[in-house]
């Protein structure tokens, strides 16, 4: 009897066992109990979203924004496209010894060789950061390397025409920017070869020349993707801040300055700075600014093809950040003085 009973007490447990499993599937299975309102919040909150997000895309001052930052970015495409297949050329197809032969041994020298050299490359800063960063791989001096990724943007031919179609019947603007920027790159280069440290400069990890037995078009193709994907991200970072400010800053700041020579000289820096526009492109910007004096519009020239938002992101993403700040914080005062002596002589 006791052993029956105790059958029967582990039979109706099993069945309350079983019973509360069968509770706990149909909980699991059971709907909410607010299922109508979580019904109704999944139809309406994204579709209120989705509205909301539409009204103010349509915002003027959205869609300027959205304007300036395709602009910045479609302006400046190419020419990151030409400066890093270009690097990707060089890391692939040119044996070190050329640049060995083509720049002085004493990097005292090799800086101003550097800087004129610039003038072979016909694209704007986004296409001059990939270069460099190539030329320091391929076993050029860093501070050489430096002078011709400042002055590449600004002394090349496309940059100089562009010049003197903006302003027509004036040669001695044309002048001053080549002069003005080829003596920026070139203190900037001395400047790094005095006070610059390696620990500053950090660039990014990549296969840099030729190796025995490799396949160069399978080297050149990964050198342009690698520099062309990693730069073209910080461009659009660079694209979006400039954009943020065009729109920001109302134009009426910009009659405040244009009476005070001094003045006016770093507004029109400081604009460069943040416009960010292409440097085939910025010679026009300046000649419509026709309330600003010739050494603030020829302050704006030489800055900005040197020191913008966009090149800022594009350093930073690829010599490292401690190297963006230093260098671009000493370019701009070098520029805006090289800009005031030279442009004060001859304009």
């Amino acid at each position: 009897m006791r052993v029956t009973g105790e059958l029967v007490h582990a039979g109706q447990e099993g069945h309350r066992a079983a019973g509360a499993e069968e509770d706990e599937a149909g909980g699991a299975g059971a709907l909410p109990r607010y299922w109508p309102l979580l019904l109704v919040g999944a139809a309406v909150v994204p579709g209120t979203l989705l509205f909301l997000v539409g009204r103010w895309g349509d915002a003027p001052a959205v869609q300027a924004w959205r304007t300036v930052c395709l602009a910045v970015t479609v302006q400046a495409l190419p020419f990151l496209l030409l400066g890093t297949a270009l690097s990707g050329a060089i890391n692939a197809f040119v044996p070190e010894r050329v640049f060995r032969r083509m720049l002085p041994r004493r990097p005292l020298l090799a800086v101003p060789v550097a800087g004129v050299a610039g003038v072979v490359l016909p694209g704007c800063e986004c296409a001059s950061v990939p270069v460099a960063s190539s030329l320091i791989g391929r076993g050029v001096t860093p501070a050489a390397a430096f002078a011709f990724l400042l002055s590449a943007p600004a002394i090349n031919p496309v940059v100089l025409t562009a010049t003197a179609i903006a302003f027509p019947g004036s040669p001695a603007m044309v002048l001053a920017r080549l002069l003005a920027s080829l003596a920026t790159a070139v203190v900037m280069g001395w400047l790094w070869l005095r006070f610059g440290r390696n620990e500053w400069l950090r660039p990014a990890v990549r296969h840099t020349g030729h190796q025995a037995g490799h396949s160069r078009w399978e080297e050149f193709r990964l050198g342009f993707q690698h520099d062309f994907l990693h730069a073209g991200g910080f461009l659009v970072l660079g694209a979006m801040a400039a954009a943020t400010f065009n729109v920001a800053v109302p134009r009426s700041v910009l009659a405040t300055f244009t009476g005070t020579p001094c003045l006016s000289v770093l507004f029109l820096a400081a604009l460069a700075v943040l416009l960010a526009v292409c440097s085939e492109a910025d010679a026009f910007l300046a000649a419509s600014l026709t309330g600003f004096p010739p050494v603030a519009r020829l302050a704006f020239m030489v800055v900005g093809p040197m020191v913008d938002l966009k090149l800022i992101a594009l350093q930073a993403g690829t010599f490292g950040r401690a190297f963006a700040v230093r260098f671009s914080a000493a370019t701009l005062v070098v520029a805006v003085a090289c800009s005031a002596l030279i442009g004060g002589a001859l304009l």
